[in-house]
């Protein structure tokens, strides 16, 4: 996800020498430094003279790292993308520091496409709000939220929402495949109406379940493909899926801050 961000960053003109990418490993210092131009160490002293912080790391590893870089850390944002550590427990480990932006970015960041919800504890300004969001934005939309437990349902529809929709993919080009269809053509057909209908829906000024409904001739085959979905309860499947998946979030939330 960092690679992602600093991918984003390059392709909307930032200036790339104002990044500074603390890497341990000397290959991929490397690697950033000559794809993206970023100056890469493993120098924890430089966060001292940095606006910005981000904290791009496994959440099992974000209590060492900021116990790291709490001596270095004046009046800079910190910005958060590690999945399930909650602000007051990042604030506590790092001294009760006050200037923390926490979010949860998704997988189709890697393009440019995806989206990032966000919350700001009370200490962050105006411009700093600003600066972080100009940075997610690089990655795709971003949606700042009110209420940092609505993470946890963020974290279950658009952190995991990537993996339910390649499942279906999966799905749909398997049946291609039973029906007839070669790989390529399955691959093809499936990928591109996942796109194309998604494309419709962003664009479109009706709700999705107009859409469906305008598709959906009485009588015809898009009506008996639905009529099997819905005894075959998926609408329903999808619900609980979500609802394990934001249940799992607050139960891994609890843990990491328990271990701290």
């Amino acid at each position: 996800m960092a690679e992602a961000l600093i991918s984003g960053l390059q392709k909307h003109h930032f200036n790339m020498r104002h990044i500074h990418v603390i890497e341990l490993d000397t290959n991929k210092r490397e690697q950033l430094h000559s794809t993206y131009g970023v100056e890469a160490n493993e120098s924890i002293g430089d966060i001292a003279k940095s606006d910005i912080v981000i904290l791009a790391v496994k959440p099992q590893q974000l209590k060492t790292v900021t116990a790291s870089i709490a001596p270095y850390l004046k009046q800079q944002c910190i910005i958060s993308i590690a999945a399930g550590v909650r602000l007051a427990d990042l604030s506590r480990w790092l001294n009760d520091y006050l200037t923390i932006v926490r979010c949860m970015p998704n997988t189709p960041a890697q393009i440019q496409a995806g989206v990032t919800a966000l919350i700001a504890m009370p200490s962050v300004t105006k411009t700093q709000i600003e600066q972080a969001d100009t940075i997610l934005s690089a990655v795709g939309k971003t949606l700042w939220l009110d209420n940092e437990a609505k993470l946890d349902a963020v974290t279950a529809i658009s952190g995991s929402g990537p993996a339910y929709v390649f499942y279906f993919i999966e799905a749909l080009q398997l049946a291609a495949l039973e029906l007839g269809l070669n790989e390529n053509e399955s691959r093809l057909l499936s990928l591109q109406t996942f796109a194309g209908a998604s494309a419709l829906a962003s664009q479109s000024t009706v709700d999705v379940a107009t859409l469906r409904a305008q598709v959906t001739s009485k009588g015809g085959t898009t009506e008996q493909g639905l009529l099997s979905l819905q005894n075959a309860q998926v609408k329903s499947a999808i619900l609980e899926a979500a609802k394990a998946a934001a249940a799992k979030s607050v139960e891994l939330g609890n843990l990491l801050s328990q271990s701290g």
